[in-house]
């Protein structure tokens, strides 16, 4: 089997000496692992970055074999963020996201292009609450809705509008910028809380009964806005 296709790094480690083993979301082909011999050599190590966009050739003996790929740079989306630890955080958290939720060999170009999305939109000045709506988006895109407007209770304090989702142990905030159109002055709070919920979403609906640990780049990012 040999293809061509693009893809975004989701991942990588060590193989045999000089070799590594990447996982990769492509364009046309959704998430796929191969080899990358050589991947330690100075020429191609430097653009193996997590969230990088390579050309791919794949090779594989049959459709249930490893196989292996061979690489050229398309654009290198990471290493504009390396001096921004919060961004870079970000980033790592959204690509083990994807390689944890999505299935081997299942296309899904939405999901192509909302990797794609994530790198525009951290140049934006509300990158934090614009990420917030890309976490929802791959919820969606993988068959978990997590529709706040239907879910969501109120209650007034003071004239002021608070939204909540509560289960049998706890009660948790919906920020009002998830459910109104608030664009501007979202504190960190609300990045914490609105993070907050989407994990506990997760954590209930998919990690929990599929017997998944919850990724610590997850948490480490979350934990910028305590």
């Amino acid at each position: 089997m040999i293809w061509t296709d693009t893809g975004f790094l989701l991942s990588k480690i060590a193989f045999q000496e000089n070799s590594i083993i990447a996982n990769f979301y492509t364009k046309k082909h959704g998430k796929c692992a191969g080899i990358i011999y050589g991947a330690t050599s100075k020429k191609i190590k430097n653009y193996l970055q997590k969230g990088n966009e390579l050309f791919l050739e794949y090779y594989s003996k049959s459709d249930n074999a490893l196989g292996y790929f061979k690489t050229e740079i398309i654009k290198p989306c990471t290493s504009r963020f390396f001096s921004e630890k919060t961004k870079l955080t970000c980033i790592v958290s959204m690509l083990d996201l994807i390689k944890i939720l999505t299935v081997d060999g299942q296309e899904n170009s939405k999901i192509y292009e909302l990797i794609n999305r994530l790198f525009m939109l951290l140049n934006n000045k509300n990158w934090r609450s614009d990420y917030v709506f890309l976490e929802l988006n791959l919820l969606k895109y993988i068959g978990f809705d997590l529709n706040l407007i239907e879910y969501c209770k109120i209650d007034k304090i003071e004239n002021k509008k608070i939204y909540y989702v509560e289960n049998r142990s706890k009660k948790l905030i919906v920020p009002n910028f998830l459910v109104e159109n608030i664009k501007e002055n979202i504190s960190d709070k609300d990045i914490y809380d609105s993070l907050n919920l989407i994990s506990e979403y997760m954590k209930k609906n998919i990690f929990i009964p599929n017997n998944i640990n919850f990724p610590i780049s997850r948490q480490n990012f979350i934990n910028y806005f305590k």
